[in-house]
Formats: C-alpha cells, sequence, structure tokens
C-alpha cells in the first residue's frame, strides 16, 4: 500500500529529478501527454503549465496516490497500458523499477508512438546502495535484484527501435536534515521498505525497522545535523523522427 504522505517526504529532493527530466523533452506543441506512475499528479500539473494546449492525463496502479489526483487521473497498470494515435509525450518518473516487465514493453511503447513523439523515464539507479545493502542483509527474500538497467543499456535498446536517445546518469547527493529520526530511514519507508512493511505484522516491523535504522546510522552517519544521502538516477529520453 502506497501512502501519499510517506512517499512525499523529501517532496523537493523527489521532485528535482522529474524537472530535470522533462527539461529535456523537445516537444513544441504535443497534443497528448501522458504520466505514467503519475502517484498524486502534483509533479504532473506541471506539464500543462509548459505545455497548456495538450491533453494531460496521468495513470497510477496506487489507489490511494490516485484518490489524492486531480480528476480525471486514472487507475491502472502502467504494464497495460497502450499509447493512443495522438501520444506526443510519455513521461514516467521513478516508477518503472516496480514494473518487471518494463525491459519488454518499452520498444512496444515506443513503436505504438507517433512519428515525432517523445518518450522520457527516470528511474533509481541505488540499487546497490549501503541502504539497500541493509535491506538484502535483514530481508533477503524481499529484496528486488537488478530491477532497473544502466543508462547505456536502456539507450542501445531504444536506439534499436529506431530513436535518437539522450541517455545519461546523475548522483544527487541529498543532505538532508537529522530532526529526531534517522532521515534515509524515514526516506526508504516511502520506497524500498514498502514490500517489507506489507509483508510484516506490526511487531515484525517495528522489530525490524528498530534493526534497520541501527545499521543505516553506521553507513549514512550523521555530521553537523545532516546526513549525506548519495541517490544515483538514471534518465533516457527517446524521440521517435519522421514527423
Amino acid at each position: 500500500m502506497w501512502d501519499p504522505a510517506v512517499y512525499q517526504r523529501f517532496g523537493s529532493e523527489r521532485s528535482r529529478p522529474f524537472f530535470d527530466l522533462v527539461q529535456r523533452i523537445g516537444a513544441e506543441a504535443p497534443r497528448a501527454v501522458v504520466d505514467l506512475g503519475c502517484g498524486t499528479g502534483e509533479l504532473t500539473r506541471t506539464l500543462g503549465v509548459r505545455w497548456p494546449d495538450a491533453r494531460i492525463t496521468g495513470i497510477d496502479s496506487s489507489p490511494e496516490m490516485i484518490a489524492a489526483a486531480p480528476e480525471g487521473f486514472a487507475l491502472g497498470d502502467i504494464a497495460a497500458w497502450q499509447p493512443g494515435p495522438d501520444t506526443d509525450v510519455v513521461v514516467t518518473n521513478a516508477a518503472l523499477q516496480w514494473v518487471p516487465e518494463h525491459r519488454e514493453l518499452l520498444p512496444r511503447w515506443f513503436a505504438a508512438l507517433p512519428a515525432g513523439a517523445w518518450f522520457a523515464m527516470q528511474v533509481p539507479g541505488n540499487f546497490d546502495s549501503p541502504g539497500h545493502r541493509v535491506v538484502r542483509d535483514l530481508a533477503p527474500d524481499l529484496h528486488r535484484e537488478d530491477p532497473v538497467d544502466d543508462a547505456a543499456t536502456y539507450a542501445r535498446q531504444l536506439i534499436a527501435a529506431g530513436a535518437a536517445v539522450d541517455a545519461w546518469e546523475t548522483t544527487y547527493l541529498h543532505l538532508l536534515p537529522f530532526e529526531g529520526e534517522h532521515p534515509v530511514v524515514r526516506w526508504m519507508e516511502g520506497t524500498a521498505l514498502r514490500p517489507v512493511r506489507a509483508a510484516l505484522g506490526d511487531e515484525e516491523w517495528q522489530s525490524f525497522r528498530a534493526e534497520f535504522a541501527a545499521r543505516i546510522a553506521v553507513v549514512h552517519p550523521v555530521r553537523d545535523g545532516l546526513v549525506a544521502f548519495p541517490f544515483r538516477r538514471i534518465f533516457v529520453v527517446a524521440h521517435k523522427g519522421g514527423a
């Protein structure tokens, strides 16, 4: 279960990759813009500011997120989505890591887009970070192995599908304030720890969380009231020629 309030902690840090991704999309007057994995739609709404004449649609698989989204945004499975004939821009930000079959879907989606369309994706690339290694140690059966590829692999896949590709990786250094509780624990509760929380009862979860917090404090120490939290992100923007 997604909790919008938990996910939206550290909102400025989580939103920055979205804006860094979208600014590299070269579309001028798209007819329809789709955000796959839109969450509450807060970031999706900014697409309407950039392209005020476009029809903006958001899709997310979480009922809790869609309940907090604007009217007209849809509950749906990303894996079942298909672009329409006027889908000129597709954005998917920090969502495809939750879709195991996304590697197979990318060339199909791109092939179905109209000429001149843009496809822009961002996924976290921090699955070998200290925090994820702690999760792997404490809950090996609940840790997802290799849910994403690197930027070069995605680029090769989309180039093979006929795209002109702009791909890059960025490691952001988030400096998170310590405010009574370790901020990396609070961050990961909104993402990587969700499958663990869903699998454990309340008492088991509290025990797990305490051990997790103790280990996180070692790998991400607090210095001068701040925690340095490096976070690698993978970006790909693909353009379909022929317009």
